[in-house]
Order: structure tokens, then C-alpha cells, then sequence
């Protein structure tokens, strides 16, 4: 196996060899027992001229193949989603396009997608109150439902930054769910994943944020598919899908504890809606086909070595962690570069890039351990390490 020089805290340098990867099928043959959604990244073109931070510049045949790959895995693509840099450089305009081309793959490949309606195209200094917020969310839903896709309803920071109260987020989305035609995901985003969102639904106070979801789930039950949580609190994220209508699913959004949340508690269980299985796709869906055959050894046998990478991946600050999404996809052959819309590739130190090679091959997640190790040298020589 080959051999890589990988740097430490204390500023020393290691001589790290790889291990074999697991082989994780390619395909997912059979039928699932849990709802599986990939937020996917998009790749970013290289080569483009326009500035990487103003204008975002697609790959579209990379970005595509990989929602090809995640779909030929069993798994569905949650589009244009946090993990694919919505909001922190990509626009509205250019998620529109991702969305319109990956829908048009997705019916081609038989593959589920859901995507992601927002109000993020909305200035700041527009953004004055209720309606214009209402408005923003309005725009987007047509646009997909225009396209046949289905939504996934974003969480917004212009209503974040608006609202007075819990009753302007009843208003808000008792207006959009009672027009939608057909159910959709909402999304509850914390405050980790992206501080403009802190004290969503009308509180700090996550329980009493969580009677105001809830309610607002129990007026238009018919309106929603589920909701994804991403709180990081597995025990919060338990007692709300306890208090769930029971056509209504729980999408975990919990990057550190979601084995358990998926396998459930024999009462209840969690589907997902996770940006880490975008990294570990082929782990992902392995162990999702072990759970189907009733063999939860297996299931966590394959998830458990995941888990300290995701945490890691993961790691405060949080909103980060899109850096490593992409640079798991570059060292496994998914794009032939490390390059994010906005410059994202800075967000994570060289020790940080370091470590997370070393935890995705301790998982078996490196495909190809030569390319892998190759591609990890040519970023660290970059940063000044030969």
C-alpha cells in the first residue's frame, strides 16, 4: 500500500500508509427500508474566467455525474441545498439552472431528487417584512413546481432576520404550504450550520421552537412529506419525531449521530437528509442495504468508522464543513481538482485536510488508495509541505 508524509499538531511529519479500501458496491441492487437523501455538492469549473467569488462557475458534466453516481447507489439527491454552497456562493439564478438540469438527469436515470426552495434571491435592504419574505418563497416554489420538482423548503434567514415572533412563522408558512401542490420537506436548520438562522422559528428557546414546527406540521399534515432537523442533538431530534403525525417523516440532519437515529428505537425511526452522505456515499448506501436485510451488525459495522470523520468534517465552525465534502470528492476521483465556488477550499487548515485523509481511509473510503495519496501530496506541497 502506499505510503504519504502527513503533518501533525506538534509540527512533525509522518510517514502514514494506507489501507485497503472496503469495496463498497458501486450499485445498490434492491429496495431500501429507509428514505435516503444526499444533499450533493455541485463542482465548480476551474477554468472558467469570471471571479470565483462573484460570479459561480459550473462543471455541469461532473456535477451531474456525481447525482448519476449517487443515484445509481440508491440513494436521492437533495438539491441545491447548504451543501452545495447555496447561499454562500451560489445564487438563486445559477441553483435554478442545477435544479432544472437535475431534474431533467433524474428523469432520465429513475433517480429521486427533491430541491430547494428558498428566499435567498431577496436583498438584504428588500426585505422590510412578512410579505416580502412570503413573496420571495412564492417565486421559488413556482419556479420548481414549474419544472414537475418537488420542494424542499429552505429555511430563510430573511425571515430570521424579520420576524417579530412565532406568529409571523405560522403566517409565513401556513401562506406557502397551504399552495403547494404537492407535500413537501421542510427544513429546520441550526444555528452552527449557518448563524443567520439562530432563533428560527420565532425563539431561542429550542422546545418552544419545536411546538411552533410542530404546529405548524399539524394544521397542513396533508401539505408535508417531513421535515429534516439538523440540530446536532440527537435527543431533541427523537422527542420531535415522537411528536409526529404519523405521515410524517423525520429526515435526520444530524451529521453526528445519524447510525442510530436511522436505525431507529424499534418504535421510531429517522430517515435522512444528510450532507455526509455525499462524502461516504458508497458506505452510505452499503450499510442502508445490510439494514433493509435485517443485519444491524453490518449496518454499523460499516457506519461506525464513519462517524469521528463526519464529526470531523463537521467540526465547529460548522458552516465549513462543504470544504470537506468537495475534498473527499476530489481524493476519490469525483472531480480532478480542489477548487470551490467562492474560494471555499480555504475554510479548513492544512492540519485539518491532513486528519481527514487520515479518518476517511481508516473508514475504507478511499477508493483508489494511489490516486487518493497522489492527490493528497499535490494539495499539501501547495500549502508548503513536499
Amino acid at each position: 500500500m502506499p505510503t504519504i508524509h502527513l503533518p501533525r499538531p506538534d509540527r512533525s511529519i509522518e510517514t502514514y500508509t494506507l489501507s485497503p479500501p472496503r469495496g463498497f458496491p458501486a450499485r445498490t441492487e434492491r429496495p431500501l427500508t429507509r428514505i435516503a437523501f444526499a444533499a450533493a455538492h455541485m463542482v465548480a469549473d476551474p477554468l472558467a474566467e469570471g471571479d470565483p467569488w462573484l460570479a459561480p462557475a459550473i462543471d455541469w458534466d461532473r456535477t451531474i455525474a456525481f447525482r448519476e453516481h449517487l443515484w445509481d447507489l440508491g440513494l436521492g439527491v437533495a438539491e441545491a441545498m447548504d451543501t452545495a454552497q447555496r447561499g454562500m456562493g451560489l445564487d438563486w439564478p445559477t441553483s435554478l439552472e442545477l435544479i432544472r438540469r437535475s431534474l431533467s438527469a433524474a428523469k432520465a436515470r429513475g433517480g429521486v431528487i427533491a430541491c430547494g426552495a428558498g428566499t435567498d434571491h431577496l436583498p438584504p435592504e428588500n426585505a422590510r417584512g412578512i410579505d416580502d419574505v412570503i413573496r420571495a418563497y412564492e417565486e421559488q416554489v413556482e419556479a420548481i413546481e414549474d419544472l414537475d420538482g418537488s420542494i424542499i423548503l429552505m429555511a430563510s434567514r430573511a425571515l430570521a432576520r424579520v420576524a417579530k415572533g412565532p406568529e409571523d412563522y405560522v403566517r409565513v408558512y401556513g401562506r406557502i404550504l397551504s399552495q403547494v401542490k404537492r407535500p413537501v420537506i421542510l427544513h429546520w436548520l441550526g444555528d452552527m450550520f449557518d448563524p443567520a438562522l439562530a432563533g428560527y422559528w420565532g425563539t431561542k428557546d429550542i422546545d418552544a421552537a419545536m411546538d411552533t414546527a410542530l404546529s405548524i406540521i399539524g394544521d397542513f399534515a396533508s401539505k408535508v412529506d417531513g421535515i429534516k432537523v439538523s440540530l446536532l442533538d440527537k435527543d431533541k431530534e427523537i422527542a420531535m419525531r415522537r411528536r409526529l403525525p404519523s405521515s410524517v417523516r423525520m429526515y435526520t440532519g444530524d451529521d453526528f449521530n445519524y447510525a442510530e437515529l436511522i436505525e431507529g428505537d424499534g418504535q421510531h425511526h429517522s430517515d435522512a437528509l444528510l450532507g455526509i452522505f455525499d462524502a461516504i456515499a458508497p458506505a452510505a448506501a452499503s450499510a442502508l442495504a445490510h439494514l433493509a436485510d435485517g443485519d444491524q451488525a453490518a449496518f454499523h459495522d460499516i457506519l461506525a468508522p464513519t462517524v469521528p470523520l463526519s464529526r470531523h468534517i463537521f467540526k465547529a465552525p460548522t458552516r465549513f464543513y462543504k470544504t470537506g465534502v468537495v475534498f473527499m470528492a476530489y481524493l476519490n476521483g469525483h472531480q480532478d481538482h480542489f477548487t470551490m465556488v467562492g474560494g471555499q477550499e480555504s475554510t479548513r487548515s492544512t492540519l485539518h485536510l491532513a486528519e481527514l485523509f487520515r479518518l476517511a481511509d481508516k473508514a475504507g473510503l478511499l477508493s483508489d488508495p494511489d490516486r487518493a495519496a497522489q492527490r493528497m501530496a499535490a494539495v499539501l506541497a501547495v500549502r508548503g509541505i513536499s
